[in-house]
């Protein structure tokens, strides 16, 4: 069943709207995880703490055993890229949604309905540019899986795309990950354009090669 409807955020919504995020942003987990094991230079790194360890004790158990270490260390830092930004983003503009995104101008936020439940969620919010272009952000995309593949994604983000346009602005940005290829599918299949790719200044972030990937769309 594919019928829904988009509507303003309303209070009412604030714990499940908050818990959709959480899921959605975090749900890349273990495809990073996957990504990061399939790197060279961590088997090259692996490889070599194994060779050390096993020169250093002369014993094979101690040595699986830093090598072990090394795996549980990955897998907890690369959950910490994604639930330290949840965390960051729920004590930040999700703290208080109606504040942050209905009670100021050029802002907004939406979520989509389907009997009575809340199946997506948007928001707007203006983008500074320093070429003076009058942008906004498409933020906080998210639909929990089960509702996939009924469109709902693709009408959150014409509700922000019309938004822009009658809102007077120039453009539509957003920033994804490079490893969520059906995120990327839908902003392309929107006329979305890719502008800049890019791994932040963090030095984890390089070693497990985790690629942001911001877009726009130019408005008529």
């Amino acid at each position: 069943m594919s019928n829904y409807n988009i509507r303003l955020y309303k209070d009412s919504d604030y714990d499940i709207v908050r818990d959709i995020f959480v899921c959605g942003i975090t749900e890349p987990y273990t495809l990073s995880i996957r990504h990061t094991l399939s790197l060279p230079r961590v088997w090259i790194l692996i490889l070599a703490m194994f060779l050390l360890a096993l020169m250093t004790t002369g014993c094979s158990k101690a040595s699986f055993t830093v090598v072990i270490a090394f795996l549980l260390f990955l897998l907890l830092k690369n959950r910490d890229v994604f639930f330290s930004y949840a965390r960051g983003s729920l004590a930040g503009d999700l703290l208080d949604i109606k504040k942050n995104y209905l009670q100021r101008d050029g802002c907004c936020f939406w979520v989509a309905e389907s009997e009575g439940e809340i199946v997506g969620m948007v928001a707007a919010s203006p983008f500074p540019h320093p070429g003076g272009q009058k942008q906004v952000a498409l933020r906080r995309l998210s639909v929990p899986m089960k509702h996939r593949g009924r469109g709902i994604g693709k009408a959150l983000c014409k509700t922000v795309i019309d938004f822009a346009q009658k809102s007077g602005y120039q453009a539509v940005v957003l920033e994804t990950a490079a490893f969520r290829v059906d995120s990327l599918y839908l902003y392309k299949s929107l006329g979305f354009k890719i502008t800049n790719i890019f791994t932040e200044n963090f030095y984890f972030r390089r070693f497990i090669d985790y690629i942001d990937i911001s877009l726009q769309y130019d408005l008529p």
